[in-house]
């Protein structure tokens, strides 16, 4: 099937069913995907970044955290709490790591990357 392009997926979806099992890393899954734009839904359940490991992006990226909570912190020092609601605009190559993420439930992020 592959990732629908944008504008192409016209069937309604849940983005909190289907979440797949625990596994050891974060689960990541591009819901809709452009020259200019990818959507993903990002699920977590207790991972962090690797301690050594930040992300350098290509493009921005505004992320909205759905479920559960998570920690993200920067290279610059500067860390940030999330709740449900909440969502950080980040520009592109702005370093970030996830820190810290609620181990006994699912935590679902909406990440949109853009130029």
């Amino acid at each position: 099937m592959g990732v629908p392009r944008a504008g192409d997926n016209c069937g309604m979806r849940n983005l909190f069913r289907n979440i797949t099992p625990p596994i050891e890393d974060e689960f990541f899954e591009t819901l809709v995907s452009s020259q200019d734009v990818q959507v993903e839904r990002i699920v977590s359940k207790g991972q962090t970044s690797p301690a050594r490991g930040w992300y350098d992006q290509e493009k921005n990226e505004f992320v909205l955290l759905l479920k559960g909570a998570a920690r993200l912190e920067f290279d610059d020092g500067r860390v940030e709490q999330l709740a449900p609601g909440d969502w950080l605009d980040i520009a592109a190559h702005r370093r970030h790591r996830v820190a810290w993420t609620e181990a006994g439930t699912e935590t679902v992020w909406l990440a949109v990357h853009y130029n």
